[in-house]
């Protein structure tokens, strides 16, 4: 990010502030739309393109050359004294994380659908999240002139796929080569056009059904003509309760339907003070008193999204829950730490630097950000994204937000020894980043691996380390790890006896092995009789034989699952030592496997697959060709999703949640558990460990 010398919206009361967050699937439209809005407003003077890679909202190198938005956008502008914040969220699948974070920090969303591809199940699955949490919105039509827009069917599509409450509040105005040429609103009385009464009638009583007045709907039954002005009035506390979902339509590239969007943003869309606020709680998990949004209250803010800039440092992006944020101001920094995805719990005290209002990569200063408001903060050297930041008398948590389980491992080395030295810093630098990215050494394998959401969201990862943070790196294939147990059980003899002058070494076991139950592990003792092994030996036989399963016997694949009992053996009152002794019980080991032989075993997972009814028969299929096995499936008909549960090698989960995502067209998610290990047929078996 950067700095420039525009003059940034003033902090308003947050009964004039507006937090939007755009909302929709990849290709509808929403940054087009949000420079048609920020150039509306004055803030721009003119309209970036997308193709150009020139927009305000999309930066980040990999954005202008994918020429989609991957991560949240910012800008705040006003609008009639208003304070309006727009978010623009990514809307593949593989940035929902980001989205989420949008959602969080805004307090109604714009549902974007483009006239010329509708509404798909992407957008219907979003609609859902959002109605699950209480988020208010609305609907707007995009692309109204392209060829093949189909607007009408558009909204009919929306009526019939996001449920009720979806009202269109506009007609369109056509001229002669059907081009739209202007919107006529549905509040006017005596709109001359075909289902004009009939529409204006639907959306009137959708207004007044959410209206504080119960004699509006008396007044209109009784045939009283309503003012525009009391419908007006109304369709905010309609909107903010979460049931009534206003339909426009808008041409970013003409300019129809902008001044009425925004006019709707400002008019009808609910403030900070009508969403409310989280649940809070201190950081030792003991409860605190409900907040609520008071610019004079206890500070609680919340980051909801962390870049790195080179000059900067950390910027973070700031929704203030309660309490204002002034520079120089002392906070205390609270995260929950998700220690399994590399973000560990702190509770730090810091003094906040320069406070800004983003406009897209632009920080523009501001004297505070109060209650209801977004900034952006630099030099918050501890804060992540998802901690809270409040006083550091009065500390306080807010709880996180929905996250999805990143469940597509990608293994990553340095390109170069230059690139090895920098990559830990710029992989935790990342992790802070992105709360999506799970960061794991294996030590089974000694790899890296970098936990995604999905291909577009690794890709976007490796750009990010090779431009944003100068390291390069190379991606190899992950390696699932195998292990081997005896095929049998075998009795054998481990001799180590040497003698080169002086004291020699001397050892002899005699031990018997089988394999043991799934999940055993190494089982030693002994049944010595007569003392043929000293008693102070037999540990470091036991030391050996452990030694030797943890190396394997071929490749790197360690010994499990094994059951091995001392049952004789010799030693020399002089050479005998447990140096050597360790050696024979690692030499009797060998011995073993080479008289019963191994059978390599292959990891087993537990996996829920979360998806839409229509789509179970072909994640069946699927599964069925992954060598999976079904162990059942649960409906649940309130939500018209099916969790299908599975046990599947994890060698053929390497490549799934690019398939599910195919298969479901985007809506199936999943969830993986450790098993196990079971037997692996000879084409796995035979892969070099």
């Amino acid at each position: 990010m950067a700095k420039d010398t525009g003059t940034a919206p003033a902090p308003r009361p947050a009964a004039q502030v507006r937090n939007v967050a755009l909302v929709g699937h990849a290709g509808a439209g929403k940054t087009t739309l949000a420079e048609a809005l920020l150039v509306a407003t004055g803030a721009l003077p003119r309209a970036g393109r997308i193709e150009d890679g020139t927009t305000c909202l999309d930066t980040e190198e990999v954005e202008i050359r994918q020429q989609r938005s991957v991560s949240l956008g910012v800008a705040t502008v006003e609008r009639d004294g208003h304070r309006l914040t727009l978010l623009d969220t990514p809307g593949s699948p593989d940035f929902v994380g980001e989205l989420r974070a949008g959602l969080r920090a805004a307090d109604a969303a714009l549902f974007v659908v483009s006239a010329v591809n509708g509404v798909d199940v992407t957008t219907v699955a979003l609609w859902e999240e959002c109605a699950a949490v209480g988020m208010p919105r609305a609907v707007v039509i995009t692309q109204l002139d392209r060829a093949r827009a189909d607007v009408e069917d558009a909204i009919r599509l929306c009526q019939q796929l996001l449920g009720e409450g979806v009202y269109p509040l506009h007609l369109l105005e056509r001229g002669p080569d059907g081009a739209v040429r202007g919107l006529v609103s549905l509040l006017e009385p005596h709109v001359d056009a075909p289902d004009a009464d009939r529409l204006r009638g639907e959306l009137i009583e959708g207004i007044i059904g959410e209206s504080e007045d119960e004699t509006l709907m008396e007044r209109y039954l009784a045939g009283d003509e309503l003012a525009v002005a009391d419908l007006v009035s109304d369709l905010e506390t309609a909107v903010a309760r979460g049931h009534f979902h206003p339909v426009l339509c808008v041409s970013a590239l003409t300019g129809v339907g902008v001044p009425e969007l925004l006019d709707l943003l400002v008019s009808a869309f609910p403030c900070p003070m009508e969403h409310g606020c989280p649940q809070v709680s201190r950081p030792d998990g003991s409860s605190a008193a409900p907040m609520a949004c008071d610019p004079d209250g206890p500070l609680v803010a919340e980051v909801v999204k962390t870049t790195t800039d080179p000059y900067l440092g950390r910027v973070s992006l700031v929704r203030v829950f309660s309490g204002t944020l002034r520079p120089d101001l002392p906070i205390h920094v609270s995260g929950h730490g998700m220690t399994e995805r590399g973000h560990p719990d702190h509770d730090v005290d810091e003094r906040l630097a320069a406070i800004s209002t983003p406009m897209g990569a632009i920080l523009r200063p501001v004297p505070a950000c109060p209650a209801g408001d977004i900034c952006a903060v630099a030099r918050l050297t501890s804060a992540e994204t998802g901690d809270t930041l409040s006083s550091p008398d009065d500390p306080r948590l807010v709880p996180p937000w929905n996250l999805p389980t990143p469940q597509l491992p990608v293994a990553v080395e340095a390109s170069s020894r230059a690139d090895e030295d920098r990559l830990a810093g710029a992989l935790a630098r990342l992790v802070a980043e992105d709360p999506t990215v799970r960061l794991e050494r294996r030590a089974d394998t000694g790899q890296l691996l970098l936990w995604c959401v999905g291909e577009a969201h690794a890709e976007v990862l490796l750009e990010r380390l090779r431009v944003r943070h100068g390291v390069a790196v190379a991606t190899v294939p992950v390696r699932v790890p195998m292990v081997e147990t005896l095929a049998g059980p075998a009795r054998v003899t481990g001799r180590h006896v040497k003698q080169s002058g002086g004291h020699g070494q001397y050892a002899v076991v005699v031990v018997e092995a089988e394999p043991g139950p799934p999940g055993s592990g190494i089982v030693f003792e002994q049944r010595i009789v007569g003392g043929t092994v000293p008693s102070q030996f037999h540990g470091s036989v036991e030391k050996g034989i452990r030694a030797q399963a943890e190396r394997g016997i071929s490749g790197d694949r360690p010994i499990v699952d094994i059951h091995v009992t001392l049952v004789d053996g010799k030693a020399h009152s002089v050479d005998s030592s447990d140096a050597s002794f360790q050696a024979a019980g690692s030499l009797a080991l060998r011995e073993v496997a080479a008289a019963a032989g191994t059978q390599v075993l292959e990891p087993w997972c537990e996996v829920d697959v979360v998806v839409p009814a229509e789509y179970v028969g072909a994640v069946m299929s699927d599964l069925s060709g992954r060598r999976a096995r079904v162990t059942g499936s649960d409906a649940d008909p309130d939500r018209d999703r099916t969790t299908v549960r599975a046990e599947v090698p994890e060698v053929e989960l390497l490549s799934y949640p690019g398939v599910l995502r195919s298969v479901t067209h985007g809506t199936g998610s999943f969830t993986r558990r450790p098993l196990g290990y079971e037997p692996a047929p000879p084409s796995v078996a035979a892969v070099p460990a």
